[in-house]
């Protein structure tokens, strides 16, 4: 019997998602990516290789495996026929293997220039660190019923009216608004209608062809990106992303009954990283050489797969944990990058918070009440010994495996992988999501 898993972030992103995906991939036939764009980087290393993936899902480095991507995808066409470039001059298959949904919409120009343009006119305290690719205003096409879609592409003249009557509009916002320079439709027609006949043939039923393979007992993954902490209804709003990140949002993002999902497996660093803008209760200090979050983002190289931005670092945060667990029906976690924490001599997590005077055990709704958390810390001593590489429990310091313990007895639910490294044979399995 078919048997599928939904991996999502847990955190605020850049949990290390793709890893886990190409390691969950040989025992699995396709790979979704539900949500999200190109602002989303999943880096995986496969021997001496090393991808850097925004767009086609993680299962792509792993032969006979397919690919698809759902119609909760916004879908930059001009920046994924450069992805595929990229992957095919390292002789990877991926016209053969990788699918489109025809109900992704897609992301034109004028939605970049518009995510610079709102940002720009931001004050510090309000910018929310967005990666400026056009994510937020193509999905507010989409919710306003103005997208165009990869369905749109096969109907030029149509595209070419629709394009012109979104850019009335846009273009209006962009100049008279917001004091920026217009678009030029004409271009933006002139490249989509370009990069249309690259992807056209890859234009596929997601729906109907996850059903197929699903029917036919094969196992799927569905592979969230940004972290369910950056969930545009559940995250720390406005401070999120544009989509919804939630294990939910892979039925509705891919075409699928939520039945067909089986297991969710939530990716949680040992620690807690955030980029960009908003609250971060446990955050610490990574630019002091000799402190602990200075460790962490030097030996976690904690910079943006898409921006190359400092990623913000912080103790393990079981109270957001918890939230993330509820929000998910997380089945079990994986916890990445233990190694990270190697060498120091205590560590801390945050088991909950003070929000005005009273005790807090869940991580609160909207950025306001998160800014205003102190955060509850309890110290669990370190470990010298390595973790890297490890692929058994008792390979691990015994420091570590209780520091694991105390996280399951925290969020009360089971560790069931655990990866010391980012290699695919650098993974403890305590149980496999796919049996």
């Amino acid at each position: 019997m078919a048997k599928n898993v939904v991996v999502v972030g847990t955190q605020w992103g850049d949990e290390g998602k793709g890893k886990i995906v190409d390691w969950l991939t040989d025992r699995a036939k396709g790979v979704v990516r539900f949500q999200g764009g190109h602002n989303a980087g999943h880096t995986l290393v496969v021997g001496e290789k090393v991808y850097k993936l925004n767009l086609v899902p993680s299962g792509i480095v792993r032969e006979g495996v397919d690919c698809f991507i759902g119609n909760g995808v916004v879908l930059d066409i001009h920046h994924l026929i450069s992805e595929i470039k990229v992957l095919e001059s390292g002789n990877i298959d991926v016209r053969s293997r990788l699918k489109i949904s025809p109900g992704c919409p897609l992301i034109l120009g004028y939605h970049a220039a518009l995510d610079h343009a709102r940002e720009a006119a931001k004050c510090a305290d309000l910018k929310i660190g967005t990666t400026g690719k056009g994510i937020g205003p193509a999905y507010e096409d989409k919710v306003a019923r103005r997208a165009l879609r990869v369905y749109d592409l096969f109907y030029p003249a149509r595209f070419a009216e629709r394009v012109r009557e979104n850019l009335d509009y846009h273009n209006f916002v962009l100049t008279r608004y917001l004091g920026a320079q217009a678009v030029d439709g004409e271009a933006v027609l002139a490249q989509a209608m370009a990069d249309a006949e690259a992807i056209k043939p890859l234009v596929t039923d997601v729906s109907a062809a996850l059903y197929a393979l699903n029917k036919a007992g094969h196992n799927l993954l569905f592979e969230g990106a940004q972290g369910a902490l950056l969930d545009i209804d559940h995250g720390t709003y406005p401070f999120v992303t544009s989509s919804n990140c939630v294990a939910g949002q892979a039925a509705a993002g891919s075409g699928v009954g939520p039945g067909m999902l089986h297991y969710v497996l939530g990716i949680t660093k040992a620690y807690c990283t955030r980029v960009g803008g908003g609250p971060f209760p446990s955050e610490l200090d990574i630019e002091k050489d000799g402190l602990p979050g200075h460790q962490m983002s030097q030996k976690g190289r904690e910079f943006g797969t898409v921006t190359g931005r400092k990623r913000r670092c912080g103790w393990l945060d079981a109270a957001a944990l918890r939230r993330s667990i509820q929000i998910n029906g997380v089945t079990g976690l994986c916890i990445t990058k233990l190694d990270v924490l190697d060498g120091l001599s205590e560590l801390k997590i945050c088991t909950g918070y003070l929000l005005d005077g009273k005790s807090a055990d869940l991580l609160p709704m909207g950025a306001d009440d998160v800014a205003a958390c102190e955060p509850v810390l309890e110290t669990l001593p370190g470990w010298s010994g390595s973790t890297v590489g490890a692929n058994t429990m008792d390979a691990l310091p015994v420091a570590a495996r209780a520091y694991l313990a105390r996280i399951e007895e925290l969020c009360e639910v089971p560790i069931d992988i655990v990866s010391t490294g980012p290699e695919r044979g650098e993974t403890v399995v305590h149980r496999h999501p796919l049996g």
